[in-house]
């Protein structure tokens, strides 16, 4: 009894799709962040942390992301779509946000350190001085976006520096 499978939809979902960008992101020795556009149930477009490989400190996941959805569509402008994200968004990728016209973010891990979405700052979605409001929520997939940034600092953390001149004792 078949019937028309539409396109796939959910938060856990989309999630999953974004862990495994962030995946990829740790095979290259970044930190493990993954991102997801997503608008009428389709991918725009997706990224995963490269500021070490792109030598570009704006590298971050969500502006990969919203790079390459903006250039599928030709045009920056993204309204209507979902941003999906394995970290809470810092505030330089919520300004990108709030540019684009995302209309929501939705979040696994809470970032405790810098997140813009209420962990630290509230620029999502309550800075009412932005010209576009951007919803906002987290939680979705929490432990495992939590645990792949854990276990990828704890290895870290058992690996000799690779810096010149640093010693650990």
């Amino acid at each position: 009894m078949g019937g028309v499978i539409g396109p796939p939809t959910g938060a856990e979902y989309w999630m999953r799709h974004a862990l495994g960008l962030a995946r990829r992101a740790a095979d290259e020795g970044e930190v493990p962040v993954g991102a997801v556009v997503v608008r009428e149930g389709r991918v725009l477009g997706e990224g995963w942390n490269r500021p070490i490989a792109a030598h570009d400190p704006t590298a971050h996941a969500e502006i990969q992301a919203l790079r390459a959805a903006a250039a599928a569509v030709g045009n920056y402008r993204l309204p209507d779509a979902e941003l999906y994200v394995t970290l809470e968004p810092c505030p330089m990728c919520a300004g990108a946000i709030v540019h684009a016209r995302i209309r929501q973010v939705i979040f696994g891990a809470a970032d405790p350190k810098g997140g813009a979405c209420g962990s630290v700052f509230n620029l999502l979605p309550s800075d009412d001085r932005f010209n576009h409001r951007t919803g906002c929520s987290g939680g979705v997939l929490e432990a495992p976006c939590g645990d792949i940034l854990r276990d990828f600092f704890a290895a870290r953390r058992h690996k000799p520096s690779r810096r010149p001149g640093c010693t650990r004792s």
